[in-house]
């Protein structure tokens, strides 16, 4: 049974938006597929349910979101000892179905119109992990300095300009966002940038920072995305057009440049997907201003962590860009530990499916005659399992040196499995060479973790189950070193300048959406 099903039997309960005020829902109420009664604390339930929906809500949206949202269910899965997530828990369609209408049109998957790699199984991937190797290509580290770091360091001197010292910085930041973001995948920026463009991503972003569809804002920010969704669309497929046919000045400084060079014959990254791609960015790239938050909250003056200020005083007092011939420099180390402790994505979401049986019998959902779908996920924890005693000796510590100690992605072969009690690799060590012109491959850890090779030179990360903000394995997020490098800048930057950050001293802060699940009080200034 159709959610749209479910709804013409909530109907009949009173549950749809628009309906009158409460009416005594009996016992007897029928199933609308003709199954048993409700019982009555299910029908009581529904009823109390139909009395909290908006009148004001359009029915399309509730049948597509709200009812969906309160029909899933999130289970927190276990901590890995190794970075490492079963197979079993899939990537394919992990998206709560109320959310599926910020992305699609038709408020469901689908893949016609393009898809993602972050919410692809691995069986759909390609041959080892294709598609994630293909994304890649355009975030490895050897590019960063060459192509996108002026453009990053352009957006912090804007952004950080004098004379918006001493004003809550975030809603700031939110309002030239959208430069940096267009700028690095499609070379766009300023007025080049539609206010439809703008309008929508500050939209989705509201939906995910606010999440529960029965609050106005979200429902009103979920209908702009939906107003503004083919508009989006076409804008970014004309402007990958531009790239592919050359109008556009220097596009190898896009990362959509490197996906068309990539992609192949296209079988498993077509210009639809990287359309798509350019768009549901909004959620990964989102995380920087959670993240961006969390570091000058350490950082502040009077209101911050003296642990990190300090820690932040001694890396950048020495050569802090100076790896030594070890895999990370003082300042990467420094950045690392930073999203260890912020951990702005808290964990990784897996597909599930809904047990209609158990080790008893029939489930009670089956036996009621409740048919209508549900959808269950579960979560991989990353702040936790980055705080994990198992895993460090000092996990609440901020010690940017423990990453010294174990191992990289290019330190996990077949010998290193076999040493830590493992028939063989978890997963074939294999390479992808890019087809943009560099010298560079693209490999694999032996636990899957995806890393490149440049003029034969590995550049690696830390793949150990105790640095967990990005994620781990195969699904290892492939934007961790464009993030970590992005935010060296702007620490280069705010130590060059002496930049200080202060928690202002604000009556009545705003509140502003800053990544997903995240609104905070917009209270800290930065000042020279």
């Amino acid at each position: 049974m159709k959610r749209r099903t479910f709804l013409k039997g909530a109907a009949a309960l009173g549950l749809t938006a628009g309906t009158s005020a409460a009416h005594t829902v009996v016992a007897q109420s029928i199933n609308p597929q003709g199954g048993p009664t409700l019982p009555d604390e299910i029908a009581t339930a529904l009823a109390r349910f139909r009395e909290t929906i908006p009148v004001n809500f359009d029915q399309t949206y509730v049948e597509n979101v709200v009812v969906p949202y309160f029909l899933t269910s999130f289970y927190e899965g276990e901590r890995p000892m190794l970075p490492l997530i079963d197979l079993v828990l899939s990537k394919e369609n992990a998206l709560p179905p109320d959310l599926w209408g910020l992305i699609y049109s038709a408020w469901r998957p689908t893949p016609e119109e393009g898809s993602t790699v972050f919410l692809q199984g691995l069986e759909n991937r390609g041959e080892n992990n294709l598609r994630k190797r293909i994304y890649f290509a355009a975030m490895t580290p050897d590019l960063y300095k060459p192509m996108y770091s002026e453009k990053v360091g352009a957006f912090f001197d804007e952004l950080m300009d004098p004379k918006f010292a001493n004003i809550p910085f975030m809603r700031h930041y939110l309002d030239y966002y959208f430069d940096i973001y267009w700028d690095l995948h499609l070379g766009v920026k300023g007025k080049a940038i539609p206010a439809e463009v703008r309008e929508i991503g500050e939209a989705f972003n509201t939906v995910l920072a606010y999440l529960n569809p029965m609050q106005p804002i979200v429902y009103e920010n979920y209908m702009v995305v939906r107003k503004r969704l083919d508009f989006l669309r076409t804008w970014i497929d004309e402007r990958v057009e531009d790239i592919s046919s050359g109008r556009l000045a220097n596009p190898e400084k896009t990362l959509a440049w490197y996906w068309l060079k990539n992609a192949g014959d296209g079988a498993h990254f077509s210009k639809k997907d990287i359309v798509f791609e350019c768009f549901h960015n909004f959620v990964a790239l989102s995380q920087w201003g959670n993240s961006l938050y969390g570091i000058m909250s350490r950082l502040s003056e009077n209101d911050g962590d003296k642990t990190v200020r300090s820690s932040f005083q001694k890396t950048m007092s020495g050569d802090f860009d100076n790896a030594n011939g070890a895999p990370y420099t003082p300042l990467e180390l420094f950045v690392m530990e930073l999203f260890r402790t912020i951990s702005p994505n808290s964990g990784s979401i897996s597909a599930i499916d809904d047990a209609r049986n158990s080790a008893y019998g029939e489930s009670p959902h089956r036996s009621l005659g409740l048919s209508f779908d549900r959808d269950s996920y579960l979560i991989t924890p990353h702040t936790t399992t980055s705080h994990s005693r198992e895993l460090w000796k000092d996990p609440d510590a901020f010690d940017p040196d423990r990453y010294r100690e174990v191992p990289t992605s290019a330190e996990i072969d077949e010998e290193k499995c076999k040493q830590i009690g493992l028939a063989r690799c978890p997963f074939d060590i294999t390479s992808f060479e890019v087809k943009d012109g560099r010298k560079v491959n693209i490999t694999n850890s032996g636990f899957g973790t995806v890393f490149g090779v440049a003029d034969g030179k590995p550049k690696p990360v830390c793949d150990f189950a105790g640095f967990a903000p990005f994620g781990f394995s195969y699904r290892r997020c492939p934007g961790e070193q464009l993030t970590i490098q992005v935010f060296e800048d702007f620490l280069r930057k705010v130590w060059k300048e002496k930049i200080v950050f202060r928690t202002l001293p604000l009556a009545k802060p705003g509140r502003v959406p800053i990544g997903p699940g995240a609104v905070i009080d917009d209270d800290i200034g930065f000042s020279r």
